[in-house]
Parts: structure tokens; sequence; C-alpha cells
């Protein structure tokens, strides 16, 4: 079950930063004894691994600040953040921590199976978060995106270490995401709703 909840965790932050949970996981399994990662996934811990991660985490914290910017890399990230989720989940799954010290065969010889349920995971918060963007970016005239995005990377580190250390919150964290992507959607969508209300012929009521 901790193994599970670690993998969610790691996939759910993959949805929101694909590079922060590889490039944690590559860096504490390479210069700490905290995490020990299963044999199949040790590449995450090389030397051109973690720089590529590095360098492609700074591209994405800049990129995902700036109005626009932040829509396109959105687009690419369709992609690349359930492919993410599933090397994250998947490695997550199997991998020993301080909180998980017996990861044992929790899918058994099914290999793809956990690639496939962290690549849904992170598809499917990527997807709640994409749209969110949008409807503040559009309310907001942008001045939301780098709030947004900050409060995403804080809750994608927060995530990982929940799922790395002490995986028992990771339900609660990741309720707190879902719930807090879709109260965002909601308020915006509800303002847009309003703004065009008033922006239409009749819409505003004024007195002399």
């Amino acid at each position: 079950m901790l193994e599970f909840l670690t993998g969610t965790g790691l996939a759910t932050s993959a949805g929101l930063n694909a590079y922060i949970p590889m490039l944690a996981l590559g860096l504490l399994d390479r210069f700490t004894g905290l995490v020990d990662l299963p044999a199949g996934w040790t590449w995450l811990s090389a030397d051109a691994s973690l720089w590529i991660l590095g360098v492609l985490l700074l591209l994405e914290v800049v990129a995902d600040k700036f109005p626009g910017v932040d829509a396109v890399n959105d687009a690419v990230q369709t992609v690349v953040r359930p492919a993410a989720g599933g090397i994250v989940f998947a490695s997550g799954v199997g991998t020993e921590t301080t909180a998980v010290h017996d990861p044992g065969t929790l899918f058994g010889g099914s290999g793809w199976v956990p690639v496939l349920i962290g690549a849904g995971i992170a598809l499917a918060v990527h997807l709640a978060k994409a749209g969110t963007r949008v409807g503040a970016n559009t309310v907001t005239v942008g001045t939301a995106a780098p709030v947004l995005s900050a409060a995403e990377d804080v809750s994608a580190v927060g995530l990982v270490a929940a799922a790395l250390f002490l995986p028992v919150l990771v339900a609660v964290l990741v309720v707190a995401v879902v719930v807090g992507l879709w109260l965002l959607a909601r308020r915006f969508r509800a303002r847009r709703t309003r703004g065009r209300a008033d922006a239409a012929p009749g819409g505003s009521e004024w007195t002399a």
C-alpha cells in the first residue's frame, strides 16, 4: 500500500511539473542513502540524466511563469508529463526509501501496468492544471500565471517529499491538489462568464 501511495504522489507531482520528481529521485539516489532506486531505473541518477533534467527543470520553471509561453509549454508537456508520470510511478513503487523498506513485487511481472497507471494519473493532473491556467490567464490577463506556477512548483515538491518520506500523507495532498484545481477552474470560469455578460449589449445598467 505504501508503495502505491509513493507512486501516486510522484505521478501527481509529475502532472504539475515533469522534472521535479525525476530529478529528486535521481539526486537522492545518487548522493544520499535516503532513496535506493530499483535496478531498471538507476539511469535516473546517471550524470547525463541529472544534468539534462536540471536544465529542463530550469527551462520549465521559467517558461511556466509567462502568460502565453505557459500555454505553449503546457501543449508540449501534454506528452512529457504523462511520460514522466509513468516513469516515476514505476520507479517509485519499487524504490526503497526511509518510509518503504521492502518494496516487494506490488505489480508482479506486469512491468507496463505501473507505467500506464502513472501516465494516466499525470495526464489527468496535467489536463486539470492546463485548463485552469487558460481560464486564469483569460480572466486576469496573465497576471495570475507566475503566482499559480509558483504554487504548482511548491505543491510538486511537497508531493515528492511526502511520497518518499511520509506516504500516508499523499492521499490528503492529492485530494488537496485536485480540489484546489477544481475550485480555481470554477472560480475563473464564473468570472469569465460574468465578464461576458457585462460586456454584452444590455448586460450592464447605468443610472444617471
